[in-house]
C-alpha cells in the first residue's frame, strides 16, 4: 500500500522519445511482446492466462517481466526512453503522472472500455488529470474491509453494523464481554490507512483533492471528523496496538483473538493459511450514519495499459480484451482474492461474497491515498498522530506539507 509519486516533469517525453518499445518480431517470427507487471504474487497466475493467450495465438509470444521495487524501475525505464509494449500496474499517483504525461495510448474507443465498471475508469481518469480520455483499463481492484469472526458475532448474538453508531455499538457490547473489539497493527503505519481510507472516503467528500488543488479548502477544514473517528477506533484495540505488525494482527485474527479486523481483501489468504477452518465475514467500514452513503473503498489493484508508440498495438490490445474475458478474470480473482472491474464478475468466495451488492450497485469510491505524492508520508503523519492524539497539529501539517509538495510541482 506504499506508493511512489512520480513528476510529471520527468515523463513530459515527446512522442519520438518513446519508440524505443520492447516489441518486436524474430527470427522465429513469432511478434515478442513486454509484459511488465508490478505484482510478484501474481507471476504464478499471469504464467497460465500467458500460456492460455499463446495457444490461442500462436504467432505471439508474450513475456513476463516482474521486478522488485517495479515503479522505480519503470520511472528509470522511461527515462531511458524504454517503454514496455503491455503494463500491469497499480492504479496509483505514479499511474496518474505518467498517464498525465501522455506515455500511455488512448482506449477512449477501444471496446474494453464498455467491459469494465465506469466508476473505475473514472477514478483513473481522475488521478491523470483527464476527463475525455482513457489511459488504462482497470482489471483487478481490492478493498478496504472489515473482517470479522462470524462464529464469535454469533456466540454474542451480534448483528453485521450498517451504521457508525451501531459499529462502536457493537464494539462497546464486545469490549464488556472482556474481549478486543479491533485488533489494531500500528506497527506498521500503513495499517492505519486502511480505516482511515474508509473514513476520508466517505466524510469529506470526493471532491476534495481538486478543490483543495485549487486552494478551495483545507485538511483542517475537511478531515477532522475523519480523524476524529480514528482516535475513538483505538479504544476499542488490545492493550499494545502500536506494538503489532501487519503479521501478528493476521495470526492473531487467525486465533481468534479479536472479534473484527480492520483489513482488506490481501490479508484473508494469509489469515486461512494460519487457520483454515476460519469462518470469515466481511462488510464496508460504515463511516456515517446513513447506511446508503456509507460505500465500498475499493481501487484499481492492477491496470492495464500499453505505451502509445507500441509498434504492435493490435497484437497487445487483443493481449489486453483476452485479460478481460469473463473466465480468466474470474480465474484471475480466484487465484489472488481480489475483485473485478470487469462488469458482472463478482467473488465467489463466502467471505467477500457480502460484498458484491456493493459492486452490482456501482456503491464505490476510491483510495483517498492514491492522490497524496510521495513527498507526503501520509502514514506516518496519520501513525504520529494516533500516538500523540493531536488532530489540530496533525491536519496542520497535513496543510504545510501538501502545499510545500505543490509549489516544488
Amino acid at each position: 500500500m506504499k506508493k511512489m509519486m512520480v513528476m510529471v516533469s520527468a515523463f513530459s517525453l515527446s512522442v519520438s522519445l518513446l519508440s524505443g518499445c520492447s516489441g518486436k518480431e524474430s527470427d522465429d517470427g513469432k511478434i515478442h511482446l513486454e509484459f511488465f507487471q508490478n505484482k510478484s504474487e501474481a507471476v504464478g497466475t499471469f504464467d497460465k492466462l500467458i500460456a492460455k493467450f499463446e495457444k490461442e495465438h500462436p504467432n505471439i509470444d508474450i513475456e513476463q517481466n516482474n521486478v522488485p521495487d517495479s515503479e522505480t524501475v519503470l520511472r528509470t525505464r522511461l527515462v531511458k526512453e524504454d517503454v514496455p509494449d503491455i503494463l500491469g500496474i497499480g492504479g496509483n499517483a505514479t499511474y496518474g503522472d505518467i498517464a498525465e504525461a501522455d506515455v500511455f495510448y488512448n482506449f477512449t474507443k477501444d471496446p474494453a472500455v464498455d467491459k469494465v465498471i465506469p466508476n473505475y475508469v473514472q477514478a483513473l481518469n481522475q488521478l491523470a488529470g483527464k476527463k475525455n480520455e482513457v489511459n488504462g483499463i482497470p482489471f483487478a481492484t481490492n478493498a478496504n474491509m472489515v473482517l470479522y469472526n462470524k462464529a464469535k458475532f454469533r456466540k454474542l448474538g451480534l448483528q453485521v453494523p450498517q451504521t457508525w453508531d451501531e459499529l462502536i455499538s457493537t464494539a462497546q457490547k464486545i469490549k464488556k464481554e472482556g474481549q478486543v473489539p479491533f485488533y489494531l497493527t500500528l506497527k506498521d503505519a500503513w495499517t492505519a490507512m486502511v480505516p482511515f481510507n474508509s473514513l476520508i472516503a466517505n466524510t469529506q467528500g470526493e471532491n476534495f483533492f481538486k478543490e483543495r488543488d485549487a486552494d478551495r479548502t483545507t485538511f483542517q477544514k475537511r478531515y477532522g471528523e475523519a480523524s476524529e473517528k480514528m482516535l475513538t477506533l483505538l479504544k476499542y484495540g488490545h492493550k499494545d496496538n502500536f506494538g503489532r505488525d501487519y503479521n501478528s494482527g493476521n495470526k492473531a485474527f487467525a486465533n481468534g483473538e479479536s472479534f473484527m479486523y480492520l483489513q482488506g481483501n490481501w490479508a484473508i489468504s494469509s489469515i486461512k493459511s494460519l487457520n483454515k477452518n476460519i469462518d470469515i465475514g466481511t462488510f464496508p467500514l460504515p463511516a456515517t450514519n446513513d447506511p446508503a452513503k456509507n460505500k465500498l473503498v475499493s481501487g484499481v489493484d492492477t491496470v492495464l495499459t500499453m505505451s502509445k508508440d507500441n509498434p504492435h498495438k493490435k497484437e497487445s490490445l487483443m493481449f489486453i480484451n483476452f485479460l478481460l474475458k469473463p473466465e480468466n478474470t474470474k480465474m484471475y480473482m480466484k487465484e489472488q482474492n481480489s475483485f473485478s472491474a470487469v462488469k458482472g464478475v463478482y467473488q465467489d468466495d463466502p467471505a467477500l461474497a457480502n460484498l458484491n451488492p456493493y459492486f452490482k450497485k456501482q456503491q464505490i469510491t476510491g483510495f483517498p491515498e492514491h492522490f497524496f505524492p510521495a513527498g507526503i508520508p501520509i502514514a506516518n503523519l496519520l501513525q504520529g498522530f494516533l500516538i500523540q492524539k493531536e488532530e489540530k497539529p496533525f491536519l496542520k501539517k497535513l496543510d504545510r506539507e501538501w502545499d510545500k509538495v505543490k509549489a516544488r510541482q
